[in-house]
């Protein structure tokens, strides 16, 4: 019984009371927060902010590791969630400011900086200090990356540590997720949305959905001034992305054609395309009449198949590099990334893990999925290279100095600014240059999680001495206040700009106001008010920017207003 006592109040004798003693209470607060996690109060919960409570009540009784123990983990938790998080959205950031999603990312930028205005207005008018009032707009957006971001700004700025931002951040994230839910609801009222009207416009593809998912349909060719044109051409005229995966030659009865930029369309020929459903109008409208057309009652001389990228050979390289269609006869219809599907244009650079839609024969397939690899297998064996490689290189990144106008202090990126910058850059640039940057999304997501749970316990053992004399004052029910302003008022103004001014559909416009609050219970819980996947689709279209911002925009806060 001594034993298990001295474990928990550590070894006197040992350093930081003990190894055992530091890991054990720290698996307890994880542990321990993790299955309060799994509590679900009408479908919602607070996940793995609870690690974070657990640890602040532990914290206020005196449960606590050595100090310099403790701020080593906390940062090193934060590394690795922070640039596990830039590896993931890296390739999607970029691609955010594409057609398809540049108004969806334009609503997120209004949010962001209707939230930012509020935290600012509440910083003057109610005289709360900066870290206090960065802490609830953490949590009031239930951005956790966001806190420690602030931390690290705080501390490179002043050289010292500052608890009320993590304080803030607990007080504020019930009410963050609680404020965007009743921000919807209102929402709906206000909109007068007539949820049957939306849930068809959803899965027909209306209301911003148009540019960022893809349908397949069928048209008959009827327009003779371009009878005879070939694939390539006709692209040329519409200048949009489109694939023409198989035709069905009325005249001669042939349907087993694949399909490639030279192959010619003729008057009476049905098409099978895949497009956005954005440009399925101009599509018809230069080609003919879309039809209804059963390609199956063909037979099965050509099939469609989906083959996994597993060899590194495959990565970077681009379609027309490939020369699939020259070489076996068979045509790339479309990639699926990351869930999101990509129209199969020649320039489109191929990566590890992308699920390729292909049209052909058997055999030739079959040739093809040695080329792809098509092995899950290969997969599971991590990459860790580009991780190492890039910690070690936002570590670099995190401590050269700059200077931004009218901050006299000199800056740094810090422990978080550093790993995230060259985690964006390898997670984008990376396939492109040949390096094998993928992990399974359970590898991936193991990272994150680890580090997301080792920084929230260090950070909730640190400042637990201080949260409960906090929160049972005056002070912390103003702060649940301003919390709810931060979380409430940029929803309902977002809510209205993107229904009235951009003109987006109910379940995509909720699932983008989730994204940008970067906040999964919100997003949970749209889910179930809808069969259609456009609350999913519009989230995931703005997460990587708005993680991106979030993480930036609160530095510059800490920066200016420090």
């Amino acid at each position: 019984m001594e034993i298990i006592l001295n474990l928990f109040r550590g070894f006197p004798e040992f350093w930081g009371g003990g190894v055992a003693h530091s890991v054990m209470i720290l698996a307890l607060v994880i542990t321990a927060g993790l299955y309060l996690g799994r509590i679900k109060v009408k479908g919602l919960s607070l996940g793995l902010a609870w690690i974070l409570f657990v640890g602040l009540i532990l914290g206020h009784f005196n449960f606590n590791l050595d100090v310099h123990l403790l701020h080593f983990l906390k940062e090193f938790g934060l590394i690795l969630f922070v640039y596990s998080i830039g590896l993931e959205v890296g390739p999607g950031l970029f691609s955010s400011f594409t057609k398809g999603s540049k108004t969806l990312n334009a609503l997120v930028a209004i949010v962001i900086a209707i939230s930012l205005v509020s935290a600012t207005g509440v910083f003057y008018l109610s005289d709360t200090p900066i870290t206090t009032v960065v802490g609830i707009l953490s949590g009031a957006v239930t951005n956790t990356p966001g806190l420690g971001t602030a931390q690290q700004a705080y501390s490179d700025l002043r050289g010292i540590d500052a608890p009320t931002i993590a304080t803030g951040y607990a007080v504020a994230y019930p009410m963050g997720v609680l404020g965007v839910i009743l921000s919807f609801l209102i929402l709906k009222w206000v909109l007068r949305i007539n949820v049957d009207d939306e849930e068809k416009a959803a899965e027909g593809g209306i209301g911003h959905l148009e540019n960022i998912t893809l349908n397949t349909f069928s048209i008959t060719m009827s327009n003779d001034t371009i009878d005879g044109a070939t694939v390539g051409h006709i692209r040329e005229l519409l200048k949009r992305d489109f694939m023409i995966s198989r035709i069905y030659r009325a005249k001669d009865g042939r349907h087993d054609e694949v399909v490639d930029g030279s192959t010619a369309v003729r008057v009476g020929d049905t098409l099978l395309v895949v497009a956005r459903p954005a440009d399925q109008e101009p599509i018809c409208a230069l080609l003919g009449e879309r039809v209804e057309m059963h390609w199956e009652k063909f037979g099965n001389e050509l099939v469609s198949r989906q083959i996994l990228i597993t060899k590194t050979a495959v990565n970077g390289k681009s379609i027309e590099q490939m020369r699939i269609r020259s070489t076996f006869g068979v045509n790339i219809t479309r990639i699926s990334r990351s869930g999101v599907d990509l129209v199969a244009t020649p320039k489109l650079r191929l990566q590890m893990g992308d699920r390729v839609t292909v049209v052909g024969n058997e055999l030739s397939i079959s040739h093809v999925e040695k080329v792809f690899g098509n092995s899950e297998r290969r997969l599971n064996d991590p990459n860790l290279i580009p991780i190492f490689l890039g910690i070690m290189l936002g570590c670099v990144l995190a401590n050269v100095p700059f200077v931004l106008p009218g901050i006299s202090a000199t800056l740094r990126l810090g422990l978080t600014g550093g790993p995230l910058i060259v985690a964006l850059l390898i997670g984008y640039f990376g396939p492109k240059h040949n390096l094998v940057t993928y992990n399974t999304l359970s590898a991936n997501l193991m990272l994150r999680q680890f580090g997301l749970c080792v920084f929230l316990a260090c950070v909730g053992l640190g400042t637990g001495s201080q949260f409960v004399q906090t929160v049972a004052t005056q002070a912390g029910l103003t702060w649940i206040g301003y919390g709810l302003i931060i979380t409430m008022i940029p929803m309902l103004i977002g809510g209205l700009i993107g229904r009235y001014v951009f003109h987006i559909n109910y379940f995509t416009l909720l699932g983008v106001l989730a994204g940008a609050n970067t906040n999964p219970p919100a997003l949970a819980y749209v889910n179930d008010m809808t069969q259609s996947n456009s609350p999913a689709v519009g989230y995931s279209a703005v997460y990587p920017f708005a993680m991106f911002m979030r993480i930036v925009t609160i530095q510059i806060m800490i920066f200016v207003l420090g």
